[in-house]
């Protein structure tokens, strides 16, 4: 059995319905680490809460936003370490050596580390948009909420944590951390491509880059959201 940390590390996953998911992402995080999860609901009606106190986790509720909810979700630890993580992002196995090799490191109190993106999909057009991904990411320090974020808690509060958004709380908060400090970790997230397979593998990322793009060029996160659907 890998030992373990001898840093703590509290995970904070946001859920809103996500009972379809939610336990595969908890069992990927079982039996190496002794870590405390914290699942921060925004009003789910199906069975997430079920789920996650079966789980042994901590659930906190919240207004519905991603936003609010990771900040809330946050609040309710004390663990030099967070590993923000949504509900539907399964981390492969050995995903703890990446994170301990990252802890370990002292000068990484300083940034926070992702993980590489992949779909649960075969199909090849997922690949063309998980490079596009680590493009983005490394080229731009951009790296969204499905990467996952894993930050020390004295970075997270100094920089204020996350903002109550209704979108875009993952690149605004990132945007703080600054591309120089956020570090790709040798592990995958992967996510579902659900979204994808049903809004379609063009037009599901033509539409948040140009929701990305409306962020940046200022329009503020409310208007981007009624424009993404949200």
């Amino acid at each position: 059995m890998t030992p373990a940390l001898d840093v703590a590390l509290d995970v904070v996953i946001p859920t809103l319905n996500a009972g379809a998911t939610l336990a595969a992402t908890l069992a990927a995080l079982q039996g190496e680490l002794s870590i405390d999860i914290a699942v921060c609901d925004g009003g789910s009606n199906d069975d997430t809460v079920a789920i996650a106190r079966q789980a042994g986790a901590t659930v906190v509720t919240a207004s519905a936003g991603r936003g609010g909810q990771l900040a809330a979700g946050a609040l309710a630890g004390d663990a030099s370490w967070i590993l923000f993580l949504h509900a539907d992002t399964v981390l492969e196995p050995g995903w703890t050596n990446a994170v301990r090799a990252f802890m370990s490191r002292r000068t990484n109190i300083g940034k926070a580390g992702y993980f590489r993106l992949r779909f649960d999909a075969a199909d090849p057009r997922a690949r063309r948009v998980e490079r596009l991904a680590a493009w983005r990411s490394r080229r731009f320090g951009l790296p969204y909420g499905d990467q996952g974020l894993l930050i020390a808690r004295a970075l997270y509060e100094y920089l204020g944590g996350f903002k109550p958004l209704p979108l875009m709380e993952d690149v605004e908060f990132v945007r703080r951390v600054g591309r120089k400090n956020l570090v790709p970790l040798d592990a995958e997230a992967v996510t579902s491509a659900a979204r994808y397979e049903r809004d379609g593998w063009v037009m599901r990322p033509l539409r948040n880059l140009s929701c990305l793009a409306l962020y940046l060029a200022g329009l503020p996160p409310r208007t981007v959201a009624r424009l993404y659907g949200r």
